[in-house]
């Protein structure tokens, strides 16, 4: 894991709001994950997280810094590919359409999408379902479509914005373990986004804590915790130790951006 997948220098983000100046969500962060990395980034809510990811995706451009992303090994595959943390499927189609979607962009066959498509759909535990529409699924349902979409499309770099917010406890832990499995097996580039510092010690390789908004980097913290891993590995003293030191270096950061949000409101 030497190489530098991504490489984002002093990444800065200014939005307009609305006739009243600007809102700063990002400031000089700069960040660089190495190929097969698994990245976990946590921060208070609203210090730019998301916008980060959203600037990886290409779905919006920096205000200034630089951005650079090693291209694709094979051109027939995407960069990247992003969970959002909404439920972003398309009502229109069914479970096996929705996560089949992106290979029906990249011009694979009917057949051969379909199959991957329901390997996946059954990965995610969604196998009865495949033929409902959306208005049929619960809204953790709706988003294990949206994650089976994106590791169907067999992506270079895995975008993943709070992937798991909405699920239930339950779900979201066997959810948990499959990533780790899906993640050894294809040992892909994941930037992976949450609120859950036990989640980021669980998944992650590095995990980096952003400030306050607006967010810059504060810190990063190795996970020495050995592979392949799965939720024993959270019962360690080590586990423990790591998951509150990484706390008691955000909580400074949570009682500001508590401390903003009051002011504004």
């Amino acid at each position: 894991m030497d190489r530098i997948k991504i490489r984002a220098h002093n990444i800065s983000k200014v939005f307009s709001s609305n006739g009243k100046g600007t809102v700063v969500a990002l400031r000089d962060f700069s960040l660089e994950v190495r190929e097969g990395e698994f990245l976990c980034i946590v921060g208070p809510s609203g210090c730019g997280k998301s916008s980060f990811l959203r600037i990886l995706a290409g779905l919006m451009s920096p205000s200034s810094g630089t951005l650079e992303i090693q291209p694709a090994e094979d051109p027939l595959k995407p960069v990247t590919s992003m969970v959002f943390q909404e439920y972003a499927v398309f009502p229109w189609k069914t479970v096996l359409e929705n996560v089949a979607f992106g290979l029906q962009m990249r011009g694979i066959p009917r057949t051969e999408r379909l199959s991957i498509a329901k390997v996946w759909i059954e990965r995610v535990g969604l196998s009865k379902f495949i033929h409902a529409y959306p208005h049929q699924l619960s809204g953790g349902m709706k988003q294990r479509v949206g994650i089976a979409r994106a590791l169907a499309n067999d992506p270079e770099i895995l975008l993943m914005d709070e992937p798991l917010g909405a699920l239930d406890a339950q779900t979201r832990t066997v959810l948990q373990e499959e990533i780790l499995r899906i993640w050894e097996e294809r040992r892909k580039t994941v930037v992976y986004v949450t609120h859950s510092i036990e989640e980021a010690v669980l998944l992650g390789d590095r995990v980096v804590l952003m400030t306050a908004h607006p967010g810059t980097r504060k810190a990063v913290f190795p996970v020495p915790l050995p592979r392949p891993r799965d939720l024993r590995v959270t019962a360690t003293a080590e586990f423990g130790e790591l998951t509150y030191t990484i706390w008691e270096a955000l909580r400074g950061e949570v009682l500001a951006a508590m401390e903003s949000m009051g002011k504004e409101g």
